[in-house]
């Protein structure tokens, strides 16, 4: 054999009936692919754009949504901004109901935060100087409306704990639960020792019992005594009357009450009161300027009334004095009439002992006018002045006195 050099290959053409491809190619069609490619991700990014804009909330996001599509991967991507990674980057995608519900809830949220805030001391005081408490602030905002949602799911809460302690054994379930808690743990631990030689329950027994702290104590001691301080110094001022209306309110309730007890049960008449005491304000509230006008009539009227029986009293009140005076001044000239008659029937009387005795001069007496003395001792045996009389000295002549 003869060596023989290797076959060397021309300078292959720029274009091949096999299309094998070249550098100029390669290039052109990596251009085309790239449009291609560019334009696929404007039409996305547009449709996307398109079927967003009736949502403001989500333009903070379009830029980010943009880089998204535009970088060929997510590490060559730039960072996002932290606005960009908040929640509203991902509420575009779960929907409107799902965001109304988060929405709802963010507010239910802060209304119960308000509600708690506004826990504090009002710069009010009763009419004794106390100040108030603060529960007087909450109760306040919280049958006032001023948080809608918070004050309705307490008013739902007071009413189905109503209907649940009326038709559900809540103490019955208690003591099941605890009879059913206490048999297993007494079943493992007794089961464990015999198997085992090892209980079971104590074994899950902590290293330290829990306790409830001091300050949490004494914070809830406080609240009760300023709950209980409430209705207390509420009591005492519908009691002395220190706003009439609200006395004459419990009055009319208090009223009501008596007579609805005889046949109501007791959840009934709880439920009716709570129902009063949440709805009554949002009826006011929803109605205010009527109701304020139609009071304002009935003030207006009653103290018309008021002012009419007020002239008609003094006008007969003046009619009585008068005529107790004419009849004084009657009886009073009457009494005069007699007390001077009386007076003069009397004079000549006067007149005839004066020109006997004259003035200033002692009347005469004989001693003929004055019975003898008697000078001797009673007779034993006398039983009547008649038989003393008569064994005495003067025999009848003369009458002694005694």
């Amino acid at each position: 054999m003869t060596d023989a050099a290797p076959p060397k290959l021309g300078d292959l053409p720029q274009q091949s009936e096999f299309k094998i491809p070249t550098l100029e190619s390669t290039t052109k069609m990596s251009n085309s692919n790239g449009s291609a490619m560019q334009n696929a991700r404007d039409t996305a990014y547009n449709g996307l754009l398109s079927s967003m804009t009736d949502c403001p909330t989500r333009s903070s996001t379009f830029k980010y949504d943009k880089l998204l599509i535009e970088c060929p991967s997510r590490e060559q991507c730039p960072e996002p901004s932290d606005n960009s990674k908040s929640e509203e980057h991902y509420q575009q995608w779960s929907g409107p109901v799902a965001e109304n519900v988060k929405n709802q809830s963010a507010i239910t949220s802060s209304e119960f935060r308000n509600l708690a805030d506004s826990r504090t001391a009002p710069n009010k005081s009763t009419a004794t100087g106390q100040p108030l408490t603060h529960y007087h602030s909450f109760f306040y905002n919280l049958l006032s409306w001023e948080n809608p949602r918070a004050t309705t799911i307490s008013f739902l809460s007071t009413i189905l704990f109503i209907f649940a302690a009326r038709y559900l054994p809540a103490l019955r379930w208690t003591f099941k639960v605890l009879w059913m808690t206490l048999g297993i743990t007494a079943s493992m631990e007794l089961g464990g020792k015999l198997v085992l030689s090892q209980g079971l329950a104590s074994s899950f027994r902590p290293k330290k019992y829990y306790t409830i702290p001091r300050e949490a104590l004494e914070s809830s001691l406080e609240d009760v005594e300023q709950l209980i301080n409430f209705f207390v110094i509420e009591f005492q001022r519908v009691l002395f009357a220190e706003k009439p209306a609200h006395t004459v309110a419990a009055f009319v309730a208090s009223l009501i009450s008596y007579w609805l007890i005889k046949f109501t049960p007791l959840w009934g008449l709880s439920l009716i009161a709570v129902s009063l005491v949440y709805l009554g304000p949002l009826v006011y509230l929803s109605n205010q300027e009527f109701i304020d006008h139609h009071l304002e009539n009935a003030t207006n009227v009653a103290n018309a009334q008021a002012t009419q029986l007020k002239d008609l009293t003094a006008h007969h009140a003046s009619r009585a004095t008068g005529t107790v005076k004419s009849y004084a001044g009657d009886y009073t000239s009457k009494a005069q009439s007699y007390i001077g008659s009386a007076r003069g029937n009397s004079s000549p009387k006067a007149a005839n002992s004066g020109a006997t005795s004259g003035p200033g001069s002692a009347p005469a007496y004989s001693s003929s006018d004055f019975p003898h003395a008697p000078k001797q001792e009673p007779t034993a045996g006398a039983t009547s002045h008649q038989e003393q009389y008569e064994n005495s000295q003067f025999g009848g002549k003369a009458e002694p006195a005694y």
